[in-house]
């Protein structure tokens, strides 16, 4: 991965950190400004996705993306709105990264 490749992946996950916070945010108070301000952020980071799929290809791309946001949300979900998960809940999502991180890091860990 390159250095330019992880600090946009860090930026897309920042800005769709943002996105769903505004759509929680939204979803607790709907109003005009914040649905805006939400849908201009995901589009943000699907545009930064974009270079993403070019530079590591779509599934390395989504499948990092995807198990570092599911992390993140997870965590300002939790620590900021409060949220709880049950138990079967919090073993899904501790197997959702372990797939994912089993996906995208398994053909480098295979010899291929």
């Amino acid at each position: 991965m390159t250095f330019s490749g992880a600090m946009q992946l860090l930026a897309s996950t920042l800005i769709f950190l943002a996105a769903a916070t505004g759509a929680k945010s939204w979803a607790l108070a709907p109003s005009l400004p914040k649905i805006l301000v939400t849908l201009g952020l995901y589009t943000l980071g699907n545009l930064i996705m974009l270079r993403l799929v070019r530079e590591f290809g779509m599934s390395v791309a989504f499948s990092l993306s995807a198990v570092i946001q599911l992390i993140a949300v997870n965590l300002v979900a939790l620590l900021y709105f409060g949220e709880s998960l049950s138990t079967p809940q919090t073993i899904g999502i501790a197997l959702a990264v372990a797939s994912v991180a089993v996906i995208s890091f398994g053909p480098y860990l295979g010899g291929r």
